[in-house]
């Protein structure tokens, strides 16, 4: 029974280096709070509001480094109560998805398209993909026993990088309804 560490990923931005300079003033680096999971990447003290045709959201978290495009991942209570109509998609998938409005301290900028719903996923790298008998792009199934409301969430894509560490990425919604806190493993279905 092979079982992967399940994390969750709530609300964030990533943004160009464009954007960066937007938003935050001539100049501005982001400033890391925390590593997270995955090599290289990390969480930043910066926050911006999210501004949809309903409502905004403030101090929503921006994760680095600066990215080739500028993308906003929420849940689908966020898309709802922000007025968007975001997709479900894979992360840097954002050709027709919804816009939205980014308001920094220093400026705010009109993003066309770049709002998604994140599919679930699970990073590998290729040893761990080789040893649990999955391939990149693959399409999954992952079991979580949780107190009183264990789950199997399917759909899941499988992504293989030698970049990667191990770990399965759900968006708050998914792991409320999963009861997925703190450290939990879930058992990967092919």
């Amino acid at each position: 029974m092979a079982k992967v560490l399940v994390e969750t990923s709530a609300r964030h931005v990533h943004l160009t280096e464009e954007h960066i300079q937007i938003l935050f003033g001539e100049g501005a680096t982001l400033t890391k709070k925390k590593d997270l999971s995955q090599p290289g990447q990390f969480a930043c003290e910066e926050r911006v509001t999210v501004v949809g045709p309903k409502k905004s959201i403030e101090r929503v978290s921006i994760l680095g480094p600066a990215r080739a495009a500028t993308q906003v991942e929420i849940s689908f209570t966020d898309a709802r109560t922000l007025g968007v109509d975001a997709p479900v998609r894979e992360s840097g998938d954002v050709a027709g998805s919804a816009g939205c409005k980014l308001i920094g301290p220093a400026g705010e900028i009109e993003i066309a398209e770049g709002v998604i719903i994140a599919k679930r996923h699970i990073h590998f790298t290729p040893e761990d993909a080789k040893e649990f008998g999955v391939e990149d792009k693959q399409i999954v199934s992952v079991k979580i026993d949780s107190d009183g409301r264990s789950l199997t969430f399917g759909d899941i894509v499988v992504r293989v990088s030698p970049k990667f560490k191990a770990a399965m990425h759900i968006d708050t919604d998914e792991a409320n309804a999963a009861c997925a806190f703190g450290q939990i493993y879930g058992e990967v279905i092919l």
